[in-house]
Protein backbone atom coordinates (compact mmCIF):
# COMPACT_ATOMS: atom_id res chain seq x y z
CA UNK A 1 0.00 0.00 0.00
CA UNK A 2 1.19 3.66 -1.09
CA UNK A 3 -0.40 6.17 1.24
CA UNK A 4 1.73 9.60 2.10
CA UNK A 5 -0.48 12.29 1.95
CA UNK A 6 2.12 15.32 2.67
CA UNK A 7 -0.44 18.84 3.46
CA UNK A 8 -0.39 17.53 6.93
CA UNK A 9 1.72 14.37 7.43
CA UNK A 10 2.20 14.13 11.35
CA UNK A 11 -1.95 14.55 12.07
CA UNK A 12 -2.56 12.58 8.84
CA UNK A 13 -0.28 9.99 10.14
CA UNK A 14 -1.72 9.16 13.13
CA UNK A 15 -5.10 9.07 11.90
CA UNK A 16 -6.98 6.04 10.22
CA UNK A 17 -7.65 6.75 6.26
CA UNK A 18 -11.45 6.09 5.28
CA UNK A 19 -11.03 3.54 2.01
CA UNK A 20 -12.98 4.33 -0.84
CA UNK A 21 -13.66 1.57 -3.13
CA UNK A 22 -14.56 1.30 -6.74
CA UNK A 23 -13.40 2.06 -10.05
CA UNK A 24 -10.91 4.56 -10.88
CA UNK A 25 -10.88 4.87 -15.15
CA UNK A 26 -10.54 7.21 -17.73
CA UNK A 27 -13.39 9.17 -19.16
CA UNK A 28 -12.98 9.31 -22.72
CA UNK A 29 -15.19 12.30 -24.42
CA UNK A 30 -16.01 11.76 -28.32
CA UNK A 31 -17.15 15.17 -30.03
CA UNK A 32 -17.53 15.46 -33.91
CA UNK A 33 -14.55 16.86 -35.14
CA UNK A 34 -12.73 17.77 -32.27
CA UNK A 35 -9.86 15.19 -31.04
CA UNK A 36 -10.57 13.20 -27.73
CA UNK A 37 -10.41 14.28 -24.54
CA UNK A 38 -9.23 12.11 -22.18
CA UNK A 39 -10.01 12.68 -18.23
CA UNK A 40 -9.03 10.32 -14.80
CA UNK A 41 -12.73 9.73 -13.07
CA UNK A 42 -14.63 7.57 -10.83
CA UNK A 43 -16.78 8.25 -8.87
CA UNK A 44 -14.89 6.66 -5.40
CA UNK A 45 -11.63 7.91 -6.67
CA UNK A 46 -13.03 11.50 -6.96
CA UNK A 47 -15.08 11.18 -3.10
CA UNK A 48 -11.49 10.07 -1.87
CA UNK A 49 -9.90 13.32 -3.66
CA UNK A 50 -13.13 15.86 -1.80
CA UNK A 51 -11.24 13.73 1.26
CA UNK A 52 -8.05 14.39 1.08
CA UNK A 53 -8.37 17.84 -0.32
CA UNK A 54 -10.64 18.65 3.29
CA UNK A 55 -8.03 17.00 5.22
CA UNK A 56 -8.71 13.69 5.93
CA UNK A 57 -6.81 10.63 4.98
CA UNK A 58 -8.41 8.66 2.00
CA UNK A 59 -7.04 5.80 -0.20
CA UNK A 60 -8.18 4.07 -3.39
CA UNK A 61 -8.85 0.74 -4.04
CA UNK A 62 -9.84 0.48 -7.43
CA UNK A 63 -8.57 -1.72 -10.75
CA UNK A 64 -6.66 -0.66 -13.13
CA UNK A 65 -3.75 -1.39 -15.76
CA UNK A 66 -0.20 -0.76 -15.67
CA UNK A 67 -0.33 1.09 -19.07
CA UNK A 68 -0.65 4.70 -19.75
CA UNK A 69 -4.01 5.25 -18.66
CA UNK A 70 -2.95 3.09 -15.51
CA UNK A 71 -0.05 5.93 -14.90
CA UNK A 72 -2.23 9.06 -15.21
CA UNK A 73 -4.86 7.39 -12.37
CA UNK A 74 -1.75 7.51 -10.38
CA UNK A 75 -0.83 10.95 -11.11
CA UNK A 76 -3.51 11.95 -10.28
CA UNK A 77 -4.56 10.68 -6.91
CA UNK A 78 -0.78 11.49 -5.74
CA UNK A 79 -1.35 14.90 -7.14
CA UNK A 80 -4.28 14.97 -4.37
CA UNK A 81 -2.55 13.00 -1.77
CA UNK A 82 -4.64 9.77 -2.33
CA UNK A 83 -3.26 6.41 -1.26
CA UNK A 84 -3.24 3.95 -3.68
CA UNK A 85 -4.21 0.15 -1.87
CA UNK A 86 -1.43 -1.98 -2.85
CA UNK A 87 -2.55 -4.28 -5.81
CA UNK A 88 -5.11 -1.66 -7.50
CA UNK A 89 -2.67 -1.96 -10.79
CA UNK A 90 -3.12 -5.66 -11.39
CA UNK A 91 -5.48 -5.58 -14.12
CA UNK A 92 -4.49 -6.09 -17.58
CA UNK A 93 -5.66 -2.52 -19.19
CA UNK A 94 -7.39 0.29 -17.83
CA UNK A 95 -10.94 0.89 -18.05
CA UNK A 96 -12.31 3.22 -19.96
CA UNK A 97 -15.79 4.80 -20.56
CA UNK A 98 -16.79 7.01 -23.86
CA UNK A 99 -18.95 10.11 -23.54
CA UNK A 100 -20.02 10.95 -27.00
CA UNK A 101 -21.79 14.07 -27.44
CA UNK A 102 -24.03 15.40 -30.10
CA UNK A 103 -24.58 19.06 -31.16
CA UNK A 104 -26.73 19.77 -27.94
CA UNK A 105 -23.76 18.42 -25.78
CA UNK A 106 -25.97 15.04 -24.95
CA UNK A 107 -23.78 11.94 -24.01
CA UNK A 108 -24.16 8.38 -25.07
CA UNK A 109 -21.93 6.33 -22.98
CA UNK A 110 -20.12 3.14 -23.68
CA UNK A 111 -17.48 1.35 -21.21
CA UNK A 112 -15.05 -1.24 -21.55
CA UNK A 113 -14.90 -2.02 -18.21
CA UNK A 114 -12.35 -4.47 -16.12
CA UNK A 115 -13.42 -4.66 -12.07
CA UNK A 116 -12.02 -7.28 -9.28
CA UNK A 117 -11.15 -6.04 -6.03
CA UNK A 118 -7.22 -5.83 -4.88
CA UNK A 119 -6.82 -7.35 -1.57
CA UNK A 120 -7.52 -4.96 1.08
CA UNK A 121 -6.17 -3.50 4.31
CA UNK A 122 -7.60 -4.55 7.56
CA UNK A 123 -10.91 -3.29 8.43
CA UNK A 124 -9.33 -2.54 11.66
CA UNK A 125 -7.56 -0.42 10.19
CA UNK A 126 -9.68 1.94 8.71
CA UNK A 127 -11.91 4.72 9.90
CA UNK A 128 -14.52 4.31 7.47
CA UNK A 129 -15.32 2.68 3.96
CA UNK A 130 -16.98 4.25 1.05
CA UNK A 131 -18.39 2.70 -2.09
CA UNK A 132 -21.04 3.01 -4.73
CA UNK A 133 -21.48 3.26 -8.13
CA UNK A 134 -20.67 0.31 -10.95
CA UNK A 135 -18.31 -1.59 -9.09
CA UNK A 136 -20.90 -2.73 -6.06
CA UNK A 137 -22.65 -4.08 -8.71
CA UNK A 138 -20.58 -5.16 -11.33
CA UNK A 139 -19.04 -8.68 -11.53
CA UNK A 140 -16.94 -10.32 -10.18
CA UNK A 141 -15.59 -7.64 -8.04
CA UNK A 142 -19.19 -6.78 -6.77
CA UNK A 143 -19.54 -10.00 -4.70
CA UNK A 144 -15.47 -8.65 -3.09
CA UNK A 145 -17.07 -5.43 -2.74
CA UNK A 146 -20.32 -6.73 -0.56
CA UNK A 147 -18.27 -8.85 1.44
CA UNK A 148 -15.91 -5.69 2.56
CA UNK A 149 -18.79 -3.64 3.15
CA UNK A 150 -19.99 -6.98 5.44
CA UNK A 151 -16.63 -7.09 7.61
CA UNK A 152 -16.35 -3.14 7.87
CA UNK A 153 -20.13 -3.10 8.96
CA UNK A 154 -19.41 -5.12 11.88
CA UNK A 155 -16.46 -2.93 13.21
CA UNK A 156 -17.10 0.52 11.76
CA UNK A 157 -19.08 2.71 9.85
CA UNK A 158 -20.20 2.13 5.76
CA UNK A 159 -21.22 4.84 3.47
CA UNK A 160 -22.48 3.86 0.02
CA UNK A 161 -23.75 5.97 -3.35
CA UNK A 162 -25.94 3.94 -5.49
CA UNK A 163 -24.53 6.67 -8.53
CA UNK A 164 -26.95 4.78 -11.05
CA UNK A 165 -25.49 4.05 -14.88
CA UNK A 166 -27.82 2.50 -16.69
CA UNK A 167 -25.60 2.17 -19.31
CA UNK A 168 -23.96 -0.51 -18.20
CA UNK A 169 -25.54 -2.19 -14.74
CA UNK A 170 -28.92 -3.98 -16.56
CA UNK A 171 -31.88 -3.08 -15.57
CA UNK A 172 -33.82 -1.66 -12.45
CA UNK A 173 -34.90 -4.80 -11.62
CA UNK A 174 -31.80 -6.77 -12.12
CA UNK A 175 -29.97 -4.20 -10.14
CA UNK A 176 -31.90 -3.35 -6.93
CA UNK A 177 -31.84 -6.05 -5.04
CA UNK A 178 -28.29 -5.78 -4.53
CA UNK A 179 -27.92 -2.18 -4.28
CA UNK A 180 -30.88 -2.37 -0.98
CA UNK A 181 -28.64 -5.12 0.33
CA UNK A 182 -25.78 -2.38 0.32
CA UNK A 183 -28.65 0.14 1.79
CA UNK A 184 -29.74 -2.34 4.80
CA UNK A 185 -25.59 -3.24 5.65
CA UNK A 186 -24.70 1.31 5.13
CA UNK A 187 -24.78 3.97 7.86
CA UNK A 188 -24.90 6.63 5.40
CA UNK A 189 -27.01 6.37 1.91
CA UNK A 190 -26.86 9.08 -0.27
CA UNK A 191 -28.51 9.31 -3.66
CA UNK A 192 -29.63 11.70 -6.54
CA UNK A 193 -33.21 12.25 -7.74
CA UNK A 194 -32.05 10.59 -11.20
CA UNK A 195 -30.97 7.34 -9.23
CA UNK A 196 -34.32 7.44 -7.88
CA UNK A 197 -35.95 7.75 -10.86
CA UNK A 198 -34.41 5.20 -12.70
CA UNK A 199 -34.89 2.48 -9.70
CA UNK A 200 -38.24 3.04 -8.96
CA UNK A 201 -39.80 4.62 -11.75
CA UNK A 202 -40.76 8.72 -12.44
CA UNK A 203 -43.78 8.93 -10.47
CA UNK A 204 -42.59 7.84 -7.21
CA UNK A 205 -41.83 10.22 -4.92
CA UNK A 206 -38.21 10.92 -3.59
CA UNK A 207 -39.25 10.71 0.15
CA UNK A 208 -41.38 7.27 -0.20
CA UNK A 209 -37.93 5.87 -1.27
CA UNK A 210 -35.98 7.52 1.84
CA UNK A 211 -38.59 6.36 3.91
CA UNK A 212 -38.23 2.79 2.64
CA UNK A 213 -34.25 2.43 2.49
CA UNK A 214 -34.54 4.33 6.20
CA UNK A 215 -35.94 1.87 7.76
CA UNK A 216 -33.86 -0.45 6.66
CA UNK A 217 -30.74 0.50 8.34
CA UNK A 218 -29.13 3.39 7.50
CA UNK A 219 -28.63 5.99 10.18
CA UNK A 220 -28.86 8.75 7.48
CA UNK A 221 -30.29 8.87 4.16
CA UNK A 222 -29.70 11.91 1.95
CA UNK A 223 -31.08 12.47 -1.92
CA UNK A 224 -29.41 15.15 -3.56
CA UNK A 225 -31.88 17.37 -5.94
CA UNK A 226 -29.43 19.26 -8.83
CA UNK A 227 -30.56 23.20 -8.33
CA UNK A 228 -33.04 22.28 -5.87
CA UNK A 229 -30.48 21.25 -2.92
CA UNK A 230 -31.15 17.81 -1.13
CA UNK A 231 -33.87 16.52 1.47
CA UNK A 232 -32.29 14.63 4.20
CA UNK A 233 -33.61 11.96 6.51
CA UNK A 234 -32.29 10.61 10.40
CA UNK A 235 -33.48 7.53 11.44
CA UNK A 236 -34.05 9.21 15.09
CA UNK A 237 -36.31 12.44 13.58
CA UNK A 238 -39.79 11.41 12.37
CA UNK A 239 -39.15 14.78 9.78
CA UNK A 240 -37.89 15.34 6.62
CA UNK A 241 -34.89 18.00 6.29
CA UNK A 242 -35.14 20.04 3.21
CA UNK A 243 -31.73 21.20 1.75
CA UNK A 244 -31.04 24.60 0.28
CA UNK A 245 -28.37 24.72 -2.29
CA UNK A 246 -25.31 27.32 -2.02
CA UNK A 247 -26.29 29.60 -4.33
CA UNK A 248 -23.09 29.94 -7.08
CA UNK A 249 -23.35 30.20 -10.63
CA UNK A 250 -22.74 26.86 -11.91
CA UNK A 251 -20.03 26.09 -14.77
CA UNK A 252 -20.89 22.70 -14.86
CA UNK A 253 -22.18 19.79 -12.92
CA UNK A 254 -18.98 17.08 -13.33
CA UNK A 255 -18.21 15.49 -9.63
CA UNK A 256 -21.24 17.61 -8.34
CA UNK A 257 -22.47 14.86 -6.32
CA UNK A 258 -19.25 12.93 -5.31
CA UNK A 259 -18.24 16.31 -4.25
CA UNK A 260 -21.43 16.73 -1.49
CA UNK A 261 -20.64 12.79 -0.41
CA UNK A 262 -16.96 13.62 0.48
CA UNK A 263 -18.19 16.71 2.30
CA UNK A 264 -20.66 14.89 3.77
CA UNK A 265 -18.40 12.12 5.28
CA UNK A 266 -15.67 14.71 6.40
CA UNK A 267 -17.74 16.63 8.28
CA UNK A 268 -19.33 12.95 9.87
CA UNK A 269 -15.86 12.15 10.80
CA UNK A 270 -15.21 15.38 12.43
CA UNK A 271 -18.58 15.13 14.23
CA UNK A 272 -17.65 11.98 16.02
CA UNK A 273 -20.13 9.91 14.04
CA UNK A 274 -18.58 7.97 11.47
CA UNK A 275 -15.50 5.85 12.03
CA UNK A 276 -16.14 3.28 14.76
CA UNK A 277 -18.52 1.16 16.84
CA UNK A 278 -19.80 3.69 19.17
CA UNK A 279 -20.32 6.22 15.84
CA UNK A 280 -22.60 4.00 14.36
CA UNK A 281 -24.59 4.04 17.67
CA UNK A 282 -24.38 7.64 17.73
CA UNK A 283 -25.59 8.43 14.11
CA UNK A 284 -28.33 6.49 14.98
CA UNK A 285 -29.36 8.69 18.07
CA UNK A 286 -28.54 11.49 16.28
CA UNK A 287 -30.73 14.94 15.74
CA UNK A 288 -30.76 17.51 13.11
CA UNK A 289 -28.76 19.47 15.28
CA UNK A 290 -25.82 16.92 15.49
CA UNK A 291 -25.30 16.96 11.78
CA UNK A 292 -26.78 20.24 10.43
CA UNK A 293 -22.48 20.96 10.11
CA UNK A 294 -21.83 18.16 8.46
CA UNK A 295 -24.60 18.82 6.03
CA UNK A 296 -23.68 22.56 5.27
CA UNK A 297 -20.15 21.23 4.15
CA UNK A 298 -21.38 18.79 1.53
CA UNK A 299 -23.69 21.68 0.35
CA UNK A 300 -20.49 24.35 0.47
CA UNK A 301 -18.48 21.24 -0.99
CA UNK A 302 -20.73 20.50 -3.91
CA UNK A 303 -21.44 24.16 -4.53
CA UNK A 304 -18.03 25.14 -4.59
CA UNK A 305 -17.51 22.06 -7.20
CA UNK A 306 -20.14 23.16 -9.66
CA UNK A 307 -18.59 26.49 -9.84
CA UNK A 308 -15.63 25.48 -11.76
CA UNK A 309 -14.99 23.10 -14.47
CA UNK A 310 -14.86 19.72 -14.21
CA UNK A 311 -14.90 17.21 -10.99
CA UNK A 312 -13.29 20.13 -8.77
CA UNK A 313 -12.17 19.42 -5.08
CA UNK A 314 -11.68 22.09 -3.10
CA UNK A 315 -10.27 22.47 -0.09
CA UNK A 316 -10.64 23.00 3.32
CA UNK A 317 -9.73 26.55 3.51
CA UNK A 318 -12.17 27.19 0.86
CA UNK A 319 -14.81 25.46 2.94
CA UNK A 320 -14.34 27.54 5.78
CA UNK A 321 -14.03 31.43 4.17
CA UNK A 322 -17.73 30.23 2.86
CA UNK A 323 -18.93 29.59 6.12
CA UNK A 324 -17.18 32.93 7.20
CA UNK A 325 -19.05 34.86 4.89
CA UNK A 326 -22.28 33.29 5.92
CA UNK A 327 -22.28 32.14 9.96
CA UNK A 328 -25.66 31.17 9.52
CA UNK A 329 -23.39 27.47 7.92
CA UNK A 330 -21.36 27.00 10.55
Amino acid sequence: MTATPEETPMELASTPPVLCLGEALIDVVLREGEEPQEHVGGSPLNVACVLTELERPALIGAWWGRDRHGRMIEEFAEEHSVGIVSGSEGADRTSLAYAKLDEMGRAEYEFDLLWEVPELPPASSLAHLHTGSLAATLEPGGTDVLRAVKAMAILGTVSYDPNARPAIMGSPEEVLPRIEELVSLADVVKASDEDIAWLFGEDTPVEEVMRRWSAQGPGLVVVTRGPWGAYARLSAERDMLVIDPLNVEVTDTVGAGDSFMGGLLSGLLDAGLLGSADAKKRLREATWNDVRTALHRATITSGLTVSHAGAYAPSLQEVNEVLIADPRLA
